[in-house]
């Protein structure tokens, strides 16, 4: 079982705390208790926002896990859960997500970009994005590999880049003309806090399933 199901409206779950609580702890409850018993494997997707972001170096698999929002505090007992029922699983930690499906940063960016003419972008939140193909071919190359191995894992794109940065690339590739302006977290307040850095350090799942990590420029492409 691959569980990507999650509550991720980083915002609403402040005020949704107990449907967030559903599914990014309770459901999680359920599958490991039925992988345990059922002897099935179970790789579980989980998030950056396990850490409160005050680190400046790439935050590998035992760094200190603080949540500093209510999505964050739901997806690391979600980990904890997942651990106490059936400690054979993987956990996997990821980053900025975007994909050419559903609601995330780089449609919207292209969505905005086409419909205005400047835009100001957070620049001072640190990680980088994760292309959901590539992280899908990580996860079939763990279920394909010849041994099993459960454990915690980080996987984003590699490279260290704001929000702001992120954009500009974005804006790049598809050659949009608006005028992007940085701005500090402060200035774009928002009812959750968000991690103010939280890059992971990918060499775990590099070395033991053997997995080259593209940059996020050439994923983005």
């Amino acid at each position: 079982i691959i569980n990507c199901a999650a509550y991720t409206n980083v915002d609403k779950a402040e005020s949704e705390l107990e449907l967030a609580k559903l599914i990014n702890c309770s459901a999680v409850d359920l599958l490991s208790k039925w992988t345990y018993k059922n002897n099935s494997k179970l790789i579980h997707i989980s998030t950056d926002y396990v850490f409160d972001g005050n680190s400046s170096t790439p935050l590998d698999e035992d760094a200190k896990t603080s949540p500093i929002n209510i999505y964050g505090k739901t997806k690391l007992q979600g980990e904890k859960i997942c651990l106490i029922n059936d400690d054979n699983c993987v956990i996997i930690r990821t980053s900025w997500v975007y994909s050419s499906f559903g609601k995330n940063f780089v449609k919207t960016m292209c969505k905005l970009m086409n419909e205005k003419n400047s835009l100001h972008i957070i620049n001072d939140q640190i990680g980088s994005p994760t292309y959901a193909k590539d992280l899908a071919e990580a996860i079939i190359t763990i279920i394909n590999y010849k041994y099993w191995i459960p454990g915690l894992y980080h996987y984003s794109n590699e490279g260290e880049v704001s929000w702001f940065d992120f954009a500009k690339s974005i804006k790049k590739h598809f050659r949009y003309n608006t005028v992007l302006k940085p701005i500090s977290t402060i200035e774009y307040p928002t009812p959750a806090k968000r991690p103010s850095y939280s890059l992971l350090d990918k060499s775990k799942i590099k070395t033991t399933f053997n997995i080259d990590i593209p940059n996020y420029k050439s994923s983005l492409e």
